[in-house]
Formats: C-alpha cells, structure tokens, sequence
C-alpha cells in the first residue's frame, strides 16, 4: 500500500482535491510506537515532570525551601520579567528554529536555577546569584512552554485535545509530586522553616536528566495523528515574515485578547497561595506535606477536566461553557472559604521566624484541604485556558503564537505579583487581587467562547496555514492544508 491515500472520490475533481484533507499510512511496529503523538506528549511530559515539574516542587514549599522569603520573590520576579518578553517572541522563535532544539534550550535553565538554591544553602549570601538564575531561566522558559504548548496542542484531533492535555498534565504534575514527595520525606523530620541541601541535589540531578531528553524526541512534522492527518508542513520563513506571523495571527483572530486577563491570572494566584498561605503559617514539615498533596490535587484536576471537555456526549461549544461553569463555581467557593483563614493573619502577625502550624495542630486538616482544592482549581483553569486555544486552531505554527501569548501575559502577572510580595504588600491584599482578577478574567472569557469557540475549526479559521514562507496568505481555494478529521 503507498503512504499517501489520496481519498478516491474526488480524485478526478482538482478543486475538490486541492481542499479534500489527505491522508497517510501510519508506521507499525516498534517505528509505530515511537512516532505515536502520545508516545510523543508523554515524552514532552516527561520534560517537563524534570523540569518545570520540579521547579513548581521547590515553589510550592514557599520561598523556594528558605527561610527568608524575600529572596524567592525577588527571583522570581526576575524570572517571569524576563520570562513575559521571552514568551512573547518565543512563538517565532519556535516556528523559525523547531520545537525540538526550542525546547532543549528552554529546559536547560531549570538546573542553573534550582542549583542556584542549592549555592545558597552553602552560601547564605548568594542571593544576587539566584537572582540572576531566575532572570535566565525566565528567558529559557519562554522557549520551553511555547514549543511545549504547540506541540501538545497540534498532535491530537480535535476531539482528542483534552484527553492530550491531560496526559500531559498529570505527567508534568508527576514531577511536582515526586519531587515533592522526596522533600518530604527528607524533610518529616525538620520542624524547622527551611530545606536540605540533599532536597535541592536531588532535584538538580533529576534537572539535568529532563534537559536531554528533547534530544530523543521525534520531528514533529514525521508523526501522523490517529486519524490519518498529518501536522501542517513546516515552512521556512524569514525572521520578518515570522515576527509578522504574530500579528496576523492576532489581527485575523482578535478574540484572543478577551482571553488576556484570563491567561493574567493563571500564574498570579501562585503567589498567595504558595507564600501568603502556605509558606505564611505552616512550618517546613507541613509545607512539604501541603506542597505534596497541592501537585497530587493537580493530577485529579487534570483527569477530571480532561474527561469533561473530552467527553463525546455533548458539542464542542457545550463543553466550553461547562468548564466555564465549573471554573465560575470553584473559585468563588474556594475564595470565600480562604477568606475566611486569610483575615485572621497579616505579615505583622506571622513573622517568617514565627513559631508556625504543625501537622498535629488543630485545624491543620480544614487547612490542608483547602490547599488542595487550590491545586485542583489550578489544573482545571490552565487545561481549559489550553482547551479553549486549542479550540481555535488546530496550526502548530498559530498555536505556537498563541501559547507564546499566554505565557507572556502570564509571565507578566507573575512578575509583579512575586514583586508585590517581595516588598511586602499586605497578604490581604494580595489575596483580593486574587480573588477579583480570576472574576474578571471569566467575565471577559465568556463572550469570546460565545463568540469563537464552534465545534469544529474551519479552514477560514487557519490564516497561518494558508500563508507562505514569503508571507503571502492563499485563500482557502488554493491552500494545500491536512486538517484531522472532526469525529
């Protein structure tokens, strides 16, 4: 059988065989498995279990595993500054140098962090290097989750992208969870307020062991999906044509802006949650337990989200609006409840050298809980932000821009709140701030899910696919374009 099939009931029509998708023999075997697109996430997981995972393990025990929060949050801020101006460029970076060489780049600044962590525990002056390991890191971070988010939201067909996601969720969460696990286990013992050096070796290692595996990955562009479809062919613009890329993929898809306070808050609420609560009132030990079952909570999150905007039952735009609907639920009542802990301590009243919450306390187990409802609202707002991306297009090249976008305005949020906390802006605050900007940014998502999101992704819709490496757009007449199949 040839590996090209062209469909034979329009093979003697050239106008209905310039739009008809094509379709190609998937390979078998041991090749099969390996070029499968979820052998193919699971190995993007994987990198970032390694990499990000382990670094959301290190910020979810609250200042980074230290003592003194300050340092942390100064980093930080450093990391997702440079982070928001990298991932704004990263999509045309992404497009012009690959996703895979994108991605290695990206991932090797996580060992120089989490090794900056480490020189500060054997050098407690060291501060000005860590610093400088999260301003690094925020550019290679940029690379790193925009090539990630292209390619996870490119290799499965439509009906498949939320099942994508949640593999890649739980897998990444893995890392947070064993990562955080390690840490608990070495640090049960530690009634004090801050980590080991074996926490932070032990991470490093596992750092260094992700950073290689990009290298492994297959090209994206040789892998078919579960349809029969291949990715759009990849093209070889100009550096001119792809930076004018990202705003044709803007200016022919506006509604993406009404997803810009959404994507603002998917990173802001980490800092209250990870140091005006958990790093505020809860000594290391119970830290370590807390960020343990934080990272457990995403995984059920992710699961749980993925099965709802997966599900064949009802259209593609009903499944929008029931995660909306969810997401609405969840944060009103998550918040009133922490509103509830949060007014009764301030930073006056909760010294970072204050005698704090321990596991056998009274009340620990509400509080707890309460944590990990955040970690499953955590997961469910970042997968249906990446649903809802992917609803729009199905182009790794405009779905490389569009995540680039996300993580940018994301970035931004979190450099300011992460500075916010570091000048010690009150954690009343920082908790309203919160609590009103999720509002906002489901207020705003709304109209454009109305709007936007129908249940399939037309060939209208892909402006990016139909453009050339010098930049002209065909019309869909003349585009040669290998959309999945939508059942």
């Amino acid at each position: 059988m040839s590996e090209v099939r062209e469909n034979e009931k329009y093979a003697n029509s050239e106008e209905a065989a310039s739009q008809q998708p094509v379709f190609f023999e998937r390979p078998t075997g041991i090749k099969g498995f390996y070029l499968h697109p979820v052998t193919q996430v699971v190995m993007l997981g994987l990198v970032c279990f390694m990499c990000p995972g382990l670094f959301n393990a290190l910020n979810g025990l609250g200042a980074g595993g230290q003592v003194d929060s300050t340092t942390s949050a100064n980093s930080n801020s450093a990391l997702y500054a440079t982070f928001a101006v990298s991932a704004f460029f990263a999509g045309s970076i992404n497009n012009r140098l690959g996703a895979r060489l994108t991605l290695f780049l990206g991932s090797t600044g996580y060992a120089l962090y989490i090794g900056s962590y480490l020189a500060m525990n054997i050098h407690p002056h060291a501060g000005a290097f860590v610093i400088a390991a999260g301003a690094i890191l925020g550019i290679c971070a940029g690379l790193l989750w925009t090539a990630q988010g292209s390619l996870m939201l490119s290799y499965p067909t439509e009906i498949q992208k939320g099942r994508f996601i949640s593999i890649f969720w739980t897998i990444f969460n893995l890392g947070a969870v064993i990562g955080s696990s390690v840490s608990l286990a070495i640090n049960f013992g530690n009634t004090g307020n801050s980590v080991s050096n074996s926490t932070y070796i032990a991470f490093l290692v596992l750092t260094l062991i992700g950073a290689s595996i990009p290298l492994l990955m297959a090209n994206p562009h040789s892998i078919v999906r579960t349809d029969g479809s291949k990715l759009a062919a990849p093209r070889h613009p100009s550096w001119k044509v792809e930076i004018y890329g990202l705003w044709v993929a803007v200016r022919d898809d506006p509604l993406i802006i009404m997803l810009f306070p959404m994507f603002l808050a998917s990173n802001w609420f980490y800092t209250w949650q990870f140091n005006g609560y958990n790093a505020a009132i809860f000594n290391i030990q119970a830290r370590s337990l807390n960020n343990f079952v934080y990272w457990v909570a995403q995984i059920i999150g992710s699961i749980f989200i993925g099965f709802i905007l997966d599900t064949k039952k009802i259209g593609r735009r009903a499944r929008a609006f029931t995660g909306w609907g969810i997401l609405f639920f969840a944060v009103f009542a998550l918040h009133i409840w922490a509103y509830f802990y949060q007014k009764d301590y301030s930073r006056q009243s909760m010294p970072e050298d204050a005698t704090k919450i321990g596991i056998h306390d009274k009340g620990y187990v509400a509080k707890i809980w309460l944590y990990f409802l955040f970690g499953v609202l955590d997961a469910v707002w970042q997968i249906t932000v990446y649903w809802i991306m992917g609803a729009m297009s199905n182009d790794p090249a405009k779905l490389a821009h569009f995540t680039g976008l996300y993580k940018s305005i994301q970035s931004a949020g979190a450099a300011g709140m992460w500075r916010a906390d570091a000048v010690k802006t009150p954690y009343m605050t920082i908790f309203l701030s919160t609590w009103i900007l999720m509002v906002v940014g489901l207020l705003f998502a709304l109209p454009m899910i109305h709007l936007r999101v129908k249940d399939t992704t037309d060939l209208a819709d892909e402006t990016l696919a139909r453009m050339d490496d010098t930049g002209h757009i065909h019309s869909t007449e003349e585009a040669e374009f290998h959309q999945p199949r939508k059942d």
